[in-house]
């Protein structure tokens, strides 16, 4: 074989024996403008050469270990085809892997879909933790069913594959589960990975057919609350225990606050001048700035706290700069041999209190509780956040709850706490 052989009228000259034995450096022609190519350090390959508007070109077919002789002249001939088409072959290869390149884009996994959610709303959620919650919610319940799969192919068979094992036996999380599928191929289909139609995961009027309503599944579980006539002795028993957590305890419930907002308060919340505490909306469940009237039970630990001061966090925890671990509070019950109760649920306790032993009206109390408002007439007239109010009410609850036992039957009016 010459080194640089030209492809002549015949077709085939090479045979499958010929190529693996070729050594010589050079190029091999088959004919019809297939050659064979041997390098310098022996690597063989096809190529196409072919000219076309005056210009001299050639086409790689791949190496010959992966295409044989025979796929080879099959590859020729497309080239040809294309040739006698008026198209260049080279540039025909460009634009298909470039079709090829935006269709594998438009090819994304469930999994991966998911990933970018997140990251596209993390900064607008309240916490890492959030974002780690949705994330630990997909890799659990979602991933090991589809989330390897391209999301455009995710029906309401695979959704339902995911919730049925869910739906009653978990019953808030299987809810969590679907809203956020749900969220997640929205997502997909704004950005062109989903074609339209209805969600797979939408529940009005598509899953709301073959699932059961959370309401006739679910059961509701209440916070483990103190029956309010045990509080005064519960606060004794409180008072004598040493730590930071029982003061933040302590805290909690004279406020009638949420664990993790009494757990990450800072000093430069408190204007102990005006006893207030300001909440700001980032922490707040719904997401509106709470002001928390104080009374002098809570200004009095305010003051032991004061002096233990190491960081802008009023509960310090034991690390530098952290605050007080949510774990502090239970861990507190269980050595008071109260592991029957939750932090959370003395806000229950002061909720029973005020319907069962004062006149102060519920509005009161749900705003002391920082309640969302459902009810649009009512928001519509609730303008302020009846502070002056609260004010005596938190006062009349950090005073029963410095009460004796005997005095827990007393009814407190809001009359007669002078407040219009």
């Amino acid at each position: 074989m010459a080194a640089t052989a030209k492809a002549g009228k015949r077709v085939g000259k090479l045979t499958a024996l010929g190529v693996a034995n070729a050594k010589e450096p050079g190029l091999f022609g088959d004919g019809a403008n297939l050659f064979l190519k041997v390098d310098e350090r022996g690597n063989k390959s096809w190529i196409v050469r072919f000219v076309i508007a005056g210009r001299q070109r050639k086409l790689g077919l791949g190496a010959t270990h992966t295409v044989s002789l025979a796929e080879a002249r099959e590859k020729a001939a497309e080239a040809r085809k294309l040739l006698q088409e008026g198209r260049d072959p080279v540039e025909a290869r460009r634009a298909a892997l470039a079709a090829a390149r935006v269709a594998n884009a438009k090819v994304l996994t469930f999994d991966r879909c998911a990933e970018r959610y997140i990251e596209a709303h993390r900064a607008g959620w309240k916490s890492d933790k959030h974002a780690a919650q949705w994330a630990a919610t997909i890799k659990t319940y979602v991933s090991p069913t589809f989330g390897s799969l391209p999301v455009a192919e995710i029906d309401t068979g695979m959704v339902m594959q995911v919730l049925s094992p869910i739906w009653a036996k978990k019953s808030e999380t299987a809810n969590r589960v679907r809203g956020r599928i749900e969220s997640v191929l929205s997502w997909a289909e704004v950005h062109g990975y989903r074609s339209g139609g209805k969600n797979p995961a939408q529940w009005r009027g598509h899953l709301d057919m073959l699932l059961p309503a959370r309401s006739k599944v679910a059961k509701v579980e209440h916070w483990a609350a103190l029956p309010f006539d045990e509080l005064p002795d519960f606060m004794v028993a409180l008072r004598d225990q040493p730590g930071i957590a029982a003061r933040a305890l302590e805290f909690a419930i004279h406020t009638a606050t949420r664990t993790s907002e009494t757990l990450n308060a800072t000093w430069s919340e408190i204007d102990l001048a005006k006893r207030l505490w300001v909440i700001p909306e980032d922490r707040m469940k719904a997401g509106r700035e709470h002001r928390v009237p104080l009374s002098a039970a809570v200004l009095s630990i305010l003051k032991e706290m004061k002096e233990l001061r190491t960081s802008d966090y009023i509960f310090p925890g034991a690390k530098h700069g952290k605050s007080l671990s949510n774990m502090a509070m239970l861990v507190l019950l269980c050595r008071m041999q109260r592991s029957d109760l939750t932090a959370h649920g003395f806000r229950s306790t002061f909720r029973d209190w005020i319907s069962e032993q004062t006149n102060f009206p519920s509005e009161l109390a749900e705003m002391a509780l920082a309640h969302a408002v459902s009810d649009k007439t009512e928001r519509a007239y609730r303008r302020g956040d009846m502070f002056d109010k609260r004010r005596a009410l938190m006062d009349a609850w950090s005073a029963y709850c410095a009460s004796s036992s005997a005095d827990a039957s007393k009814v407190v009016s809001l009359h007669d706490r002078r407040v219009e």
